[in-house]
């Protein structure tokens, strides 16, 4: 479980593409500083296993499925990626509950740059609209947001200075790829209204 609170801006060093998987190795030394083999930790708000750790790396196998959902399978040696390390009991939650599950990529449609912030709009894959709301939250590239407006295929969050420096959202333009992850609770109460029904 994670809270969508990128903890470093790390870097793909190397990409081992397999017939129906992939093995990155990514270098992180806050995430690693304390991980172990078999520890997870949020690339691009992708929870992926730690298999091996040397010198401030660490690398993680994803299978199809994974490269399949998410914007992952884009990635190349040089590119900057979101990372974070699962929350523990005793810490504060500071953004919102996310599980590091994608449920679908988004494309960035447009960036409006303000004095102190910048909007950028986004395009909402058909299917999960129902699950994002005003002023609820959303999980773009790992990052915990806040949704500015909503509409049938796109949704708009706002970016303060620190989120445009310190994850990949500052430097995303229009076209590139985004790992979108919707509110859980949203996903569970459907459910369950739809049980009951």
């Amino acid at each position: 479980m994670f809270t969508g609170i990128v903890e470093e801006l790390g870097e793909v060093v190397a990409v081992e593409r397999q017939t129906d998987a992939a093995r990155f190795t990514i270098r992180g030394a806050l995430v690693t500083s304390d991980a172990h083999h078999g520890d997870s930790i949020a690339v691009n708000g992708v929870c992926l296993t730690v298999v091996d750790l040397v010198d401030g790396t660490f690398t993680a196998d994803v299978m199809a499925e994974t490269l399949d959902r998410s914007s992952l399978g884009a990635l190349e040696p040089g590119s900057p990626v979101n990372l974070e390390r699962p929350v523990t009991l005793s810490a504060r939650l500071g953004g919102h509950l996310v599980q590091g599950h994608v449920d679908g990529t988004g494309t960035v449609l447009e960036r409006i740059p303000g004095e102190h912030w910048e909007v950028v709009r986004i395009s909402l894959p058909t299917g999960l609209a129902r699950y994002v709301v005003e002023k609820g939250s959303i999980t773009v590239d790992g990052v915990s947001l806040t949704v500015m407006a909503v509409g049938p295929d796109a949704f708009s969050v706002s970016l303060i200075p620190t989120t445009l420096a310190l994850t990949t959202l500052g430097q995303k333009g229009p076209g590139d790829p985004v790992n979108l992850e919707v509110d859980i609770i949203a996903k569970y109460v459907e459910k369950l209204m739809g049980a009951g029904a």
